[in-house]
């Protein structure tokens, strides 16, 4: 019966990746498409700037607010519950009414976040402007138009330039960001992100296609919305208990757990531990972009074609534990600068590698799905970061974010060795 099974997914599978291939083999489609590919790399990058805008300067905001580090682990930590509850919602609305609709809703919801945030001159309004980051999935809806326009030997590659990216993002946006807040006060910020945000969803309205994906995988999703709803928790449980998948994204979630605590908190960190101002802060977050642009523009492309995904794997967990080894006799931030390199190199390659795995384990017409799974990865940290890494910070100070890394992916590492994970190892090129 298994056997019969896989055997029926697979030929399911590879009738899939030819129409892709056919549809996406046109010389006409090929021009088309690297062009959406480039469009969807700027808009990225000018959603993650205005993003990260207004990270750097939130702790300044809620401070000047009267809250304190457990209250403003409760705004963090509501943040993080509406992304975690969005993201896979996101995903099964890009599958089913296209990634132009998905893109469009996530700029208007971030038009409407940066906007309640310019207003807010109280706490509850500072709570309230959290509410549209429900479906801010910027960064995902980008995947899925990068997954859908690419086929899966391009993937990889694709997916880590999006990465580069990000790091424009954090670069400009968090030195932006600190600068123009310091000049023109906190808002600022905040007032020039409204107008990107709308500017983005004007772009994508008139420049994305409404549907990225080949007409047979179209086809599909469109049997498939009549069936089911936007808002299935069963067709979501569904892609989870597909072969190789529930270990995948374990591996995801908690090998990088810790490093999201300690990054969900940097902020308190970076002016207590650190004695850094906002200025500085966002300087060091720029020194982070840096890295991940150079890690994932010139390091991963190069891993991917010449080893297997199962190693990567067990290389991130292995770079990772070491992180965690030397976060624990950190102290101060010139050993951060040290540390972060590998810790960036530990978090690109593991993300990138699980996301091509995942995405490769279901059918094409469920890719936005699974990639608003995996979006709701970062989520998950902010959910329980706030809280649990205020624990650990104020109990047991900074160090026990290095240990707590040392201890979970040493035992990641014993499973990946003793298991076969993932199930079919193969070189991601």
């Amino acid at each position: 019966m298994n056997e019969g099974a896989s055997s029926g997914g697979e030929k399911q599978e590879l009738k899939f990746k030819r129409a892709i291939l056919q549809d996406q083999n046109k010389p006409e489609n090929m021009i088309q498409r690297q062009q959406v590919i480039r469009l969807t790399y700027l808009i990225t990058a000018m959603d993650l700037t205005c993003l990260f805008m207004q990270i750097g300067i939130i702790p300044y905001l809620a401070k000047s607010l009267g809250l304190d580090s457990v209250e403003f682990g409760y705004l963090q930590t509501t943040f993080g519950v509406l992304q975690l509850l969005g993201g896979p919602i996101f995903g099964r609305f890009a599958d089913q009414f296209g990634t132009r609709a998905a893109l469009t809703l996530s700029y208007l919801s971030g038009s409407a976040f940066f906007l309640l945030l310019s207003v807010s001159t109280s706490v509850p309004l500072l709570f309230l402007s959290r509410i549209p980051s429900v479906f801010m999935h910027g960064l995902p809806g980008a995947q899925m138009v990068i997954t859908d326009l690419t086929t899966p030997a391009e993937r990889a590659d694709a997916l880590g330039k999006l990465g580069l990216c990000f790091g424009v993002g954090i670069i400009i946006g968090s030195s932006l960001g600190g600068t123009l807040s310091t000049k023109f006060g906190t808002y600022f910020p905040s007032y020039l992100a409204v107008v990107a945000s709308l500017i983005s969803a004007m772009i994508v309205m008139t420049c994305i296609p409404a549907h990225t994906k080949p007409k047979s995988e179209g086809q599909a999703t469109q049997q498939r919305t009549s069936q089911s709803s936007v808002f299935s928790l069963k067709e979501i449980l569904r892609l989870l208990k597909l072969p190789g998948v529930k270990e995948v994204f374990l591996i995801k979630v908690l090998s990088g757990l810790p490093t999201g605590l300690f990054l969900v908190m940097f902020s308190i960190i970076s002016m207590n531990f650190f004695g850094l101002e906002a200025a500085q802060t966002g300087y060091l977050m720029s020194y982070f972009g840096v890295l991940q642009m150079v890690v994932q523009g010139l390091v991963i492309g190069r891993l991917t074609s010449r080893f297997t995904e199962r190693t990567l794997i067990m290389l991130s967990v292995l770079v990772f534990s070491g992180v965690g080894l030397a976060m624990a006799l950190m102290t101060n931030v010139f050993h951060y600068c040290i540390i972060a390199l590998p810790m960036v190199f530990a978090l690109c390659t593991m993300g990138i590698i699980t996301d091509s795995i995942l995405t490769k384990s279901v059918p094409p017409s469920d890719t936005g799905a699974m990639l608003g799974i995996c979006a709701s990865v970062p989520p998950l940290t902010r959910t329980v970061g706030p809280t649990l890494g205020g624990i650990l910070y104020k109990m047991f100070g900074v160090s026990a974010f290095g240990y707590l890394q040392l201890v979970v992916n040493i035992a990641l590492f014993l499973y990946i060795f003793k298991n076969k994970v993932p199930q079919n190892e193969e070189k991601v090129q």
